[in-house]
């Protein structure tokens, strides 16, 4: 490792630490020239070490469609200026350190509480290592105060242990904005950041290490007065969408019962710049945020703020409708069936929480397919970017199966690859019920399907639409 460039370690090889250390490796200099040395760190365990050794041989340790990252990465392993360590010792020759440690929060409870406890012994590993005037840069979506109230205490007292003063390392929070899929990479050098510190200096701090990142000229950077500002923005940007979503689940149901296309009349309403991200129709919330981060401030209220009179009716009533909304197409397949699901073969075609990419968490086809077991029905299921569904413990098809066997045939996810499926080449005179829950079949194709006899719904649309 040339010691020669400042050092940035990420702690966390997940979803967004993987491609954020990919970022950060490949950040360069005006004459072309890396200006990081970069190494990411992982925990050893069966998952971290198979990370680190992806990343480390120079492949990206998840299936993405992003040929920009997927080059990237083997382009940075050439250059030697991308390593990978389960050894946390590495902290203590770090410039930089980014962490992108998950934080979950159980959201379905009543009163969700966060536990800290894991994520706090990670940081402490950190805190206890660094050198004098380095950075320590929190992505990890937290609850508001996490970092003013809770990481900045243990930061100085890890400091003060050491002779050090509670300034000698700077901790700033900016939150991240990844989102993998055909343009992973640039949702972190393409996009815009919100950033604070818990000192001047710390922001300081801050935004130089993001700009040597990020395009700000393109994407200028917003800098908030205090870390529990910018923790509160990721929150409430995050709960806002979610409730977004939540309003359109009514007029779901309102639209299928009258007999219109919500879909055509998004469109019309969209149109209006006011209401140009009102969203669609679909199975449900799913991925890592949205269906959980609603639930961090009013955790954070009663855990950390000391605010436990505060009450977030719309946040709450949101996580409950979301999660809830798989429910619907599964009542949409019951009601076809008669009201009965037992034995009715249903292949699922997409578990990830969204197109393009192979991450399987909170997606809505679980509670999908968990709901469509527990009616009797006999489930199996292919996505071209998961072969092992880790949460429903299920071997997917290697490949697109054929329809002739299955009852029903539920469109769950909207990869490109569906969107260009020949239905009727495909189906090859099998009259599956077919339902379309994301919207991946054209009118074209519902109409040549119904031609042929086929029974095919859409959510969000009456039985003809």
């Amino acid at each position: 490792m040339n010691k020669s460039l400042p050092q940035v370690c990420i702690q966390g090889l997940g979803f967004v630490g993987a491609a954020m250390a990919v970022a950060v490796a490949n950040a360069r200099s005006a004459i072309g020239d890396p200006i990081y040395e970069v190494i990411g760190v992982d925990q050893d365990n069966e998952i971290g070490r198979k990370r680190v050794g992806m990343l480390g041989r120079g492949q990206f340790p998840f299936q993405t469609t992003d040929r920009l990252l997927v080059n990237t990465v083997s382009e940075c392993h050439a250059l030697g200026n991308l390593k990978t360590t389960v050894n946390d010792d590495v902290y203590q020759s770090a410039d930089i350190v980014v962490i992108d440690l998950p934080l979950d929060i159980p959201f379905n409870d009543d009163v969700p509480t966060f536990e800290l406890a894991s994520f706090e012994a990670a940081f402490r590993s950190v805190a206890s290592r660094v050198p004098r005037g380095s950075l320590i840069l929190v992505e990890t979506t937290v609850p508001p105060g996490t970092c003013a109230q809770v990481l900045q205490p243990i930061l100085s007292g890890e400091l003060n242990a050491r002779g050090l003063a509670d300034t000698d390392v700077h901790l700033a929070h900016s939150f991240e904005r990844v989102m993998p899929g055909a343009q992973y990479l640039e949702s972190i050098t393409q996009f815009w950041r919100v950033y604070a510190g818990c000192t001047d200096q710390a922001a300081d701090a801050c935004e130089t290490f993001l700009s040597s990142i990020i395009d700000t000229k393109q994407y200028p950077l917003t800098r908030l007065s205090s870390t529990t500002a910018s923790e509160t923005a990721k929150v409430m940007e995050n709960a806002y969408r979610a409730a977004n979503i939540a309003f359109i689940d009514e007029w779901t149901k309102f639209s299928e019962a009258v007999g219109i296309d919500l879909y055509e009349v998004i469109d019309a309403i969209r149109v209006r710049p006011t209401h140009s991200n009102i969203r669609f129709p679909g199975l449900g919330v799913g991925g890592y945020c949205l269906t959980k981060d609603p639930a961090f401030a009013p955790a954070a209220s009663r855990q950390i703020l000391n605010s436990p009179h505060l009450e977030f009716p719309m946040s709450m009533m949101s996580l409950k409708i979301n999660q809830e909304m798989p429910l619907h197409a599964v009542d949409r397949l019951r009601q076809f069936f008669g009201g009965d699901l037992d034995q009715k073969r249903v292949l699922i075609l997409g578990v990830s929480y969204r197109p393009g990419v192979g991450d399987t968490r909170y997606s809505p086809a679980e509670a999908f397919a968990r709901a469509l077991i527990e009616g009797g029905a006999e489930v199996e299921a292919y996505d071209p970017f998961v072969s092992d569904w880790l949460e429903m413990d299920m071997q997917l098809h290697g490949k697109m199966p054929s329809p002739m066997m299955f009852d029903a045939i539920v469109f769950t996810t909207g990869h490109d690859g569906f969107k260009e499926l020949d239905l009727v080449t495909w189906l090859d005179g099998s009259q599956p019920m077919i339902l379309d829950t994301v919207n991946v079949v054209s009118k074209v194709q519902r109409e040549r399907c119904r031609d042929l006899g086929v029974i095919l719904e859409s959510i969000g649309r009456g039985a003809r639409p």
